[in-house]
Protein backbone atom coordinates (compact mmCIF):
# COMPACT_ATOMS: atom_id res chain seq x y z
CA UNK A 1 0.00 0.00 0.00
CA UNK A 2 1.24 3.04 -1.14
CA UNK A 3 -0.35 6.64 -0.37
CA UNK A 4 -0.32 10.09 -1.73
CA UNK A 5 -1.70 13.45 -1.47
CA UNK A 6 -1.87 16.41 0.91
CA UNK A 7 -4.64 17.56 3.71
CA UNK A 8 -5.76 20.14 1.20
CA UNK A 9 -4.43 19.02 -2.36
CA UNK A 10 -6.32 17.89 -5.32
CA UNK A 11 -7.13 14.23 -3.44
CA UNK A 12 -5.42 11.49 -1.67
CA UNK A 13 -4.73 8.23 -3.83
CA UNK A 14 -3.53 5.15 -2.51
CA UNK A 15 -2.49 2.23 -4.46
CA UNK A 16 -2.69 -1.37 -3.26
CA UNK A 17 -1.02 -4.32 -5.15
CA UNK A 18 -0.84 -8.14 -4.68
CA UNK A 19 -5.02 -8.04 -3.98
CA UNK A 20 -5.56 -11.68 -5.77
CA UNK A 21 -7.57 -11.80 -8.71
CA UNK A 22 -11.18 -12.59 -8.81
CA UNK A 23 -11.97 -10.90 -5.29
CA UNK A 24 -15.55 -9.01 -5.62
CA UNK A 25 -14.96 -5.28 -4.83
CA UNK A 26 -17.77 -3.81 -3.49
CA UNK A 27 -17.24 0.53 -3.87
CA UNK A 28 -20.09 0.78 -1.59
CA UNK A 29 -18.05 -1.15 1.19
CA UNK A 30 -15.48 1.01 0.83
CA UNK A 31 -16.90 4.23 0.52
CA UNK A 32 -19.24 2.85 3.77
CA UNK A 33 -15.09 2.56 6.16
CA UNK A 34 -14.66 6.48 4.31
CA UNK A 35 -18.00 7.82 5.62
CA UNK A 36 -17.78 5.90 9.67
CA UNK A 37 -13.95 7.40 9.68
CA UNK A 38 -15.97 10.53 9.01
CA UNK A 39 -18.56 10.32 11.52
CA UNK A 40 -18.04 10.53 15.80
CA UNK A 41 -18.35 13.36 18.15
CA UNK A 42 -16.40 15.59 18.54
CA UNK A 43 -15.29 15.86 14.82
CA UNK A 44 -15.11 19.34 13.15
CA UNK A 45 -15.89 21.60 10.50
CA UNK A 46 -13.55 19.81 8.12
CA UNK A 47 -16.04 16.39 8.51
CA UNK A 48 -19.03 18.49 7.22
CA UNK A 49 -17.03 19.72 4.21
CA UNK A 50 -15.60 16.29 2.99
CA UNK A 51 -17.69 13.37 1.59
CA UNK A 52 -15.17 10.79 1.08
CA UNK A 53 -15.70 8.46 -1.75
CA UNK A 54 -13.18 6.07 -3.45
CA UNK A 55 -13.30 6.45 -7.32
CA UNK A 56 -11.45 3.29 -8.44
CA UNK A 57 -8.91 3.57 -10.95
CA UNK A 58 -7.49 0.62 -12.30
CA UNK A 59 -6.99 -2.58 -11.13
CA UNK A 60 -10.82 -3.92 -10.99
CA UNK A 61 -13.25 -4.31 -14.14
CA UNK A 62 -16.77 -5.14 -14.13
CA UNK A 63 -16.74 -5.70 -10.40
CA UNK A 64 -13.77 -8.17 -9.75
CA UNK A 65 -10.47 -7.63 -8.87
CA UNK A 66 -7.73 -8.53 -11.74
CA UNK A 67 -4.63 -9.15 -9.97
CA UNK A 68 -2.69 -6.01 -10.60
CA UNK A 69 -2.12 -2.65 -8.79
CA UNK A 70 -5.43 -0.99 -7.51
CA UNK A 71 -5.61 2.42 -7.64
CA UNK A 72 -8.32 4.12 -5.25
CA UNK A 73 -8.53 8.28 -5.28
CA UNK A 74 -10.49 10.22 -2.63
CA UNK A 75 -10.82 13.86 -3.63
CA UNK A 76 -10.40 16.51 -1.49
CA UNK A 77 -13.62 18.70 -1.72
CA UNK A 78 -12.11 21.57 0.62
CA UNK A 79 -9.06 21.85 -2.41
CA UNK A 80 -11.01 24.68 -4.68
CA UNK A 81 -10.76 26.76 -1.42
CA UNK A 82 -7.02 26.35 -1.33
CA UNK A 83 -6.38 25.84 -5.26
CA UNK A 84 -3.93 28.94 -5.03
CA UNK A 85 -2.00 28.29 -1.82
CA UNK A 86 -1.47 23.97 -2.43
CA UNK A 87 -1.12 24.33 -6.38
CA UNK A 88 1.76 22.46 -7.59
CA UNK A 89 3.04 25.01 -10.06
CA UNK A 90 4.62 28.26 -9.08
CA UNK A 91 1.03 30.76 -9.08
CA UNK A 92 1.41 34.61 -9.73
CA UNK A 93 0.90 37.01 -6.69
CA UNK A 94 -2.58 37.42 -5.44
CA UNK A 95 -4.19 40.28 -6.16
CA UNK A 96 -4.70 43.11 -3.07
CA UNK A 97 -8.31 42.62 -3.20
CA UNK A 98 -8.55 39.12 -3.26
CA UNK A 99 -10.31 37.19 -0.77
CA UNK A 100 -9.77 37.97 2.39
CA UNK A 101 -9.72 33.56 2.68
CA UNK A 102 -7.64 32.86 0.03
CA UNK A 103 -4.77 35.76 1.62
CA UNK A 104 -5.17 33.95 4.42
CA UNK A 105 -4.39 30.15 3.19
CA UNK A 106 -1.29 31.86 1.28
CA UNK A 107 0.63 32.96 4.43
CA UNK A 108 3.46 31.21 5.31
CA UNK A 109 2.93 28.95 8.45
CA UNK A 110 5.83 29.92 10.97
CA UNK A 111 4.59 28.94 14.21
CA UNK A 112 4.95 25.33 15.08
CA UNK A 113 2.53 23.42 17.10
CA UNK A 114 3.59 21.76 20.10
CA UNK A 115 2.61 18.22 20.08
CA UNK A 116 2.48 18.03 15.98
CA UNK A 117 5.04 17.48 13.29
CA UNK A 118 5.51 20.78 12.43
CA UNK A 119 8.83 22.24 13.92
CA UNK A 120 10.63 18.00 14.04
CA UNK A 121 9.33 18.16 9.79
CA UNK A 122 10.68 21.66 9.04
CA UNK A 123 13.89 21.12 10.92
CA UNK A 124 14.63 18.12 9.17
CA UNK A 125 13.90 18.98 5.37
CA UNK A 126 14.92 22.70 5.74
CA UNK A 127 11.59 24.52 5.12
CA UNK A 128 11.01 27.66 6.59
CA UNK A 129 6.78 27.43 5.82
CA UNK A 130 5.84 24.70 7.97
CA UNK A 131 2.84 24.34 5.58
CA UNK A 132 5.21 22.11 3.45
CA UNK A 133 4.88 19.36 6.84
CA UNK A 134 1.59 19.72 8.13
CA UNK A 135 0.01 19.01 5.08
CA UNK A 136 1.12 15.71 4.71
CA UNK A 137 1.59 14.77 8.14
CA UNK A 138 -2.42 15.59 8.93
CA UNK A 139 -4.43 12.53 10.01
CA UNK A 140 -6.21 13.10 6.47
CA UNK A 141 -4.01 10.89 5.23
CA UNK A 142 -5.52 8.27 6.63
CA UNK A 143 -8.65 8.08 4.56
CA UNK A 144 -6.43 6.85 2.02
CA UNK A 145 -5.09 3.78 4.18
CA UNK A 146 -8.93 3.38 5.53
CA UNK A 147 -9.81 2.84 1.23
CA UNK A 148 -7.43 0.70 1.60
CA UNK A 149 -8.12 -1.75 4.56
CA UNK A 150 -11.62 -1.64 3.08
CA UNK A 151 -9.89 -3.71 0.37
CA UNK A 152 -8.01 -5.88 2.74
CA UNK A 153 -11.65 -6.29 4.57
CA UNK A 154 -13.28 -7.75 1.68
CA UNK A 155 -10.43 -10.21 1.03
CA UNK A 156 -10.53 -11.26 4.55
CA UNK A 157 -14.23 -11.55 4.56
CA UNK A 158 -13.72 -14.13 1.84
CA UNK A 159 -12.31 -16.76 4.50
CA UNK A 160 -14.38 -15.45 7.30
CA UNK A 161 -12.33 -13.14 8.96
CA UNK A 162 -13.84 -9.74 9.99
CA UNK A 163 -12.69 -6.92 12.04
CA UNK A 164 -14.78 -5.09 14.52
CA UNK A 165 -13.69 -2.26 16.87
CA UNK A 166 -15.09 0.16 19.58
CA UNK A 167 -13.76 2.55 21.63
CA UNK A 168 -13.45 2.64 25.95
CA UNK A 169 -11.74 5.60 27.08
CA UNK A 170 -12.14 9.51 26.03
CA UNK A 171 -10.92 11.47 28.68
CA UNK A 172 -11.33 10.52 32.05
CA UNK A 173 -14.44 8.21 30.91
CA UNK A 174 -13.99 4.72 31.01
CA UNK A 175 -16.25 1.80 29.71
CA UNK A 176 -15.01 -1.71 30.56
CA UNK A 177 -12.17 -2.65 28.82
CA UNK A 178 -11.17 -5.88 27.41
CA UNK A 179 -10.05 -8.11 30.14
CA UNK A 180 -8.81 -10.89 28.71
CA UNK A 181 -11.99 -13.07 28.33
CA UNK A 182 -12.17 -15.76 25.90
CA UNK A 183 -16.09 -15.04 25.77
CA UNK A 184 -16.29 -11.67 24.98
CA UNK A 185 -19.07 -11.04 22.22
CA UNK A 186 -16.85 -8.58 20.14
CA UNK A 187 -19.29 -8.65 17.45
CA UNK A 188 -22.44 -7.38 19.76
CA UNK A 189 -20.07 -5.00 21.12
CA UNK A 190 -19.28 -3.53 17.89
CA UNK A 191 -23.16 -3.61 16.63
CA UNK A 192 -23.76 -1.74 19.98
CA UNK A 193 -20.49 0.40 19.40
CA UNK A 194 -22.30 1.39 15.71
CA UNK A 195 -25.22 2.77 17.17
CA UNK A 196 -23.61 4.90 19.76
CA UNK A 197 -21.85 8.77 18.31
CA UNK A 198 -18.33 8.15 20.20
CA UNK A 199 -18.16 4.23 19.19
CA UNK A 200 -18.65 3.19 22.42
CA UNK A 201 -20.65 0.19 23.58
CA UNK A 202 -22.09 1.57 26.91
CA UNK A 203 -24.84 3.81 26.58
CA UNK A 204 -23.86 5.45 30.19
CA UNK A 205 -20.12 5.66 29.03
CA UNK A 206 -21.54 7.48 25.97
CA UNK A 207 -23.17 10.07 27.51
CA UNK A 208 -20.59 10.95 29.69
CA UNK A 209 -17.77 11.11 26.89
CA UNK A 210 -20.12 13.54 24.97
CA UNK A 211 -19.95 15.77 28.13
CA UNK A 212 -16.74 15.04 28.27
CA UNK A 213 -16.15 15.91 24.83
CA UNK A 214 -18.84 19.29 25.24
CA UNK A 215 -16.52 20.52 28.58
CA UNK A 216 -13.17 20.33 26.25
CA UNK A 217 -14.73 22.14 23.51
CA UNK A 218 -16.22 24.66 25.87
CA UNK A 219 -12.51 24.95 27.39
CA UNK A 220 -10.93 25.71 23.71
CA UNK A 221 -9.12 22.32 24.53
CA UNK A 222 -8.75 18.31 23.25
CA UNK A 223 -9.12 14.88 24.43
CA UNK A 224 -7.48 11.74 23.63
CA UNK A 225 -8.75 8.03 24.51
CA UNK A 226 -8.27 4.44 24.02
CA UNK A 227 -9.80 1.79 21.55
CA UNK A 228 -10.07 -1.49 20.76
CA UNK A 229 -9.52 -3.81 17.94
CA UNK A 230 -10.58 -7.45 17.37
CA UNK A 231 -10.39 -9.86 14.85
CA UNK A 232 -12.58 -12.61 14.85
CA UNK A 233 -12.30 -16.08 12.49
CA UNK A 234 -8.65 -15.67 12.28
CA UNK A 235 -6.78 -19.42 12.17
CA UNK A 236 -3.95 -20.09 14.18
CA UNK A 237 -1.09 -20.01 11.91
CA UNK A 238 -0.54 -16.36 10.83
CA UNK A 239 2.93 -14.91 11.47
CA UNK A 240 5.96 -16.21 12.37
CA UNK A 241 8.53 -16.47 14.89
CA UNK A 242 11.56 -17.07 12.79
CA UNK A 243 12.51 -13.91 12.48
CA UNK A 244 11.70 -10.63 14.75
CA UNK A 245 10.44 -8.68 11.81
CA UNK A 246 8.22 -11.68 10.88
CA UNK A 247 6.51 -12.05 14.09
CA UNK A 248 2.79 -10.88 14.03
CA UNK A 249 2.22 -8.63 16.99
CA UNK A 250 5.62 -6.19 16.36
CA UNK A 251 4.05 -5.77 12.97
CA UNK A 252 0.30 -5.33 13.87
CA UNK A 253 2.04 -2.86 16.47
CA UNK A 254 4.26 -0.87 14.03
CA UNK A 255 0.60 -0.55 11.87
CA UNK A 256 -0.95 1.21 14.65
CA UNK A 257 1.56 3.63 15.86
CA UNK A 258 1.58 4.84 12.12
CA UNK A 259 -1.97 6.05 13.50
CA UNK A 260 -1.27 9.93 13.73
CA UNK A 261 -1.92 10.85 16.96
CA UNK A 262 -1.12 7.22 18.50
CA UNK A 263 1.42 7.10 21.52
CA UNK A 264 0.53 3.40 22.86
CA UNK A 265 -0.25 0.13 21.63
CA UNK A 266 -1.40 -3.40 24.04
CA UNK A 267 -1.58 -6.76 22.69
CA UNK A 268 -3.93 -8.97 24.57
CA UNK A 269 -3.93 -7.39 28.35
CA UNK A 270 -0.37 -5.74 27.53
CA UNK A 271 0.91 -3.65 30.19
CA UNK A 272 -1.14 -5.61 32.89
CA UNK A 273 0.09 -8.33 32.38
CA UNK A 274 3.73 -6.94 34.12
CA UNK A 275 1.97 -6.51 36.85
CA UNK A 276 0.69 -10.08 37.64
CA UNK A 277 1.97 -13.58 38.32
CA UNK A 278 2.65 -16.00 35.46
CA UNK A 279 -0.06 -18.01 36.84
CA UNK A 280 -2.55 -15.45 36.10
CA UNK A 281 -0.90 -14.05 32.90
CA UNK A 282 -1.32 -16.92 30.01
CA UNK A 283 -4.01 -18.71 28.71
CA UNK A 284 -3.90 -22.42 29.40
CA UNK A 285 -4.59 -25.32 26.51
CA UNK A 286 -7.32 -27.75 26.84
CA UNK A 287 -8.68 -29.84 24.50
CA UNK A 288 -12.33 -30.75 24.00
CA UNK A 289 -15.44 -28.92 22.19
CA UNK A 290 -13.92 -25.54 21.07
CA UNK A 291 -16.08 -22.58 22.39
CA UNK A 292 -17.56 -20.38 19.70
CA UNK A 293 -15.41 -17.36 19.34
CA UNK A 294 -12.47 -20.10 18.87
CA UNK A 295 -11.40 -20.79 15.18
CA UNK A 296 -12.00 -24.30 14.91
CA UNK A 297 -11.33 -26.43 11.74
CA UNK A 298 -14.11 -28.71 12.22
CA UNK A 299 -17.50 -27.99 14.83
CA UNK A 300 -18.33 -31.47 14.92
CA UNK A 301 -15.24 -32.41 16.25
CA UNK A 302 -12.71 -31.83 19.48
CA UNK A 303 -10.17 -29.41 19.79
CA UNK A 304 -7.34 -27.08 21.10
CA UNK A 305 -8.82 -23.92 22.67
CA UNK A 306 -8.12 -22.09 25.74
CA UNK A 307 -10.34 -20.27 28.59
CA UNK A 308 -8.56 -17.27 28.41
CA UNK A 309 -7.35 -14.99 26.31
CA UNK A 310 -4.78 -12.84 28.00
CA UNK A 311 -2.65 -12.70 25.21
CA UNK A 312 -4.69 -11.35 22.88
CA UNK A 313 -4.83 -14.00 20.31
CA UNK A 314 -1.01 -14.04 19.48
CA UNK A 315 1.84 -16.37 20.85
CA UNK A 316 5.55 -15.94 19.69
CA UNK A 317 4.19 -13.48 16.81
CA UNK A 318 2.15 -16.48 15.78
CA UNK A 319 -1.53 -16.30 15.72
CA UNK A 320 -3.74 -18.59 18.35
CA UNK A 321 -7.24 -19.55 16.40
CA UNK A 322 -8.59 -16.61 19.15
CA UNK A 323 -9.50 -13.44 18.68
CA UNK A 324 -6.77 -10.89 18.04
CA UNK A 325 -6.95 -8.26 20.04
CA UNK A 326 -5.07 -4.59 19.83
CA UNK A 327 -5.66 -1.53 21.99
CA UNK A 328 -4.09 1.58 21.07
CA UNK A 329 -4.18 4.95 23.32
CA UNK A 330 -4.19 8.01 20.89
CA UNK A 331 -3.06 11.46 22.56
CA UNK A 332 -5.46 14.80 22.48
CA UNK A 333 -5.27 16.23 19.31
CA UNK A 334 -2.54 18.70 19.23
CA UNK A 335 -4.13 22.10 17.77
CA UNK A 336 -5.70 23.53 20.36
CA UNK A 337 -8.38 27.00 19.98
CA UNK A 338 -6.18 28.28 22.96
CA UNK A 339 -3.13 27.56 21.38
CA UNK A 340 0.20 26.32 23.13
CA UNK A 341 3.74 28.60 23.57
CA UNK A 342 5.52 27.87 20.52
CA UNK A 343 8.19 30.12 19.04
CA UNK A 344 7.79 32.11 15.54
CA UNK A 345 10.26 30.55 12.99
CA UNK A 346 11.05 33.63 11.44
CA UNK A 347 11.83 36.07 14.50
CA UNK A 348 12.60 33.71 17.36
CA UNK A 349 10.42 35.35 19.03
CA UNK A 350 7.63 33.59 21.82
CA UNK A 351 4.51 33.07 19.82
CA UNK A 352 1.11 31.38 20.04
CA UNK A 353 1.22 28.12 18.12
CA UNK A 354 -0.46 28.25 14.77
CA UNK A 355 -4.45 27.34 14.37
CA UNK A 356 -5.46 25.17 11.97
CA UNK A 357 -8.93 23.81 11.63
CA UNK A 358 -9.58 21.00 14.31
CA UNK A 359 -11.86 18.05 16.13
CA UNK A 360 -12.41 18.38 19.74
CA UNK A 361 -12.02 14.45 19.85
CA UNK A 362 -10.84 12.09 16.50
CA UNK A 363 -10.66 9.11 18.87
CA UNK A 364 -13.62 7.07 17.40
CA UNK A 365 -12.18 8.08 13.78
CA UNK A 366 -9.02 6.43 15.01
CA UNK A 367 -10.61 3.42 15.52
CA UNK A 368 -12.03 3.03 12.57
CA UNK A 369 -8.65 3.34 10.91
CA UNK A 370 -7.21 0.99 13.56
CA UNK A 371 -9.26 -1.79 11.97
CA UNK A 372 -8.51 -1.02 8.60
CA UNK A 373 -4.51 -1.31 9.42
CA UNK A 374 -5.63 -4.50 11.24
CA UNK A 375 -7.32 -5.73 8.28
CA UNK A 376 -4.29 -4.71 6.05
CA UNK A 377 -1.78 -6.62 8.31
CA UNK A 378 -4.21 -9.72 8.46
CA UNK A 379 -4.70 -9.78 4.84
CA UNK A 380 -1.02 -9.26 4.05
CA UNK A 381 0.17 -12.24 6.51
CA UNK A 382 -3.11 -14.31 4.98
CA UNK A 383 -1.02 -14.23 1.76
CA UNK A 384 2.16 -14.64 2.61
CA UNK A 385 0.87 -17.54 4.34
CA UNK A 386 -1.45 -19.16 1.60
CA UNK A 387 -0.73 -17.71 -1.32
CA UNK A 388 -2.89 -17.40 -4.99
CA UNK A 389 -2.75 -15.67 -7.45
CA UNK A 390 -6.75 -15.84 -7.20
CA UNK A 391 -9.39 -15.92 -4.51
CA UNK A 392 -10.18 -19.45 -5.66
CA UNK A 393 -7.03 -20.54 -4.98
CA UNK A 394 -6.45 -18.63 -1.90
CA UNK A 395 -10.15 -20.42 -0.06
CA UNK A 396 -8.37 -23.99 -1.36
CA UNK A 397 -5.20 -23.52 0.39
CA UNK A 398 -7.28 -21.98 3.64
CA UNK A 399 -9.53 -25.11 3.17
CA UNK A 400 -6.84 -27.77 2.58
CA UNK A 401 -5.21 -26.02 5.86
CA UNK A 402 -8.49 -26.33 7.77
CA UNK A 403 -8.35 -30.30 6.74
CA UNK A 404 -5.61 -30.87 7.80
CA UNK A 405 -6.08 -29.09 11.43
CA UNK A 406 -8.26 -31.68 11.66
CA UNK A 407 -6.97 -34.88 11.48
CA UNK A 408 -4.81 -33.74 14.35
Amino acid sequence: MLTAGESHGPALTVIVEGVPAGLALSPEAIDRELRRRQEGYGRGQRMRIEQDRARILSGVRQGMTLGSPIALQVENRDYPHWAHTMAPQVQPEQEPGAEAGARWRSRPVTRPRPGHADLAGALKFGFTDVRNVLERASARETAARVAAGAVARQLLAAVGITVVGRVVRIGPVEADPFDGSAELDWAELARRAEASPVRCASETATRAMMEAIDQARRDGDTLGGIFEVAALGVMPGLGSYVQWDRRLDARLAAAFMSIPGVKGVEVGLGFELASRPGSAAHDPILYGPVPPLQWTPSPEAPGYFRPSNRAGGLEGGVTTGQPVVMRAAMKPLSTLMRPLATVDMASHEPAEAAVERSDVCAVPSAAVVGEAMMAWVLAEALLEKFGGDSVEELRQAVEAYRRRLARR
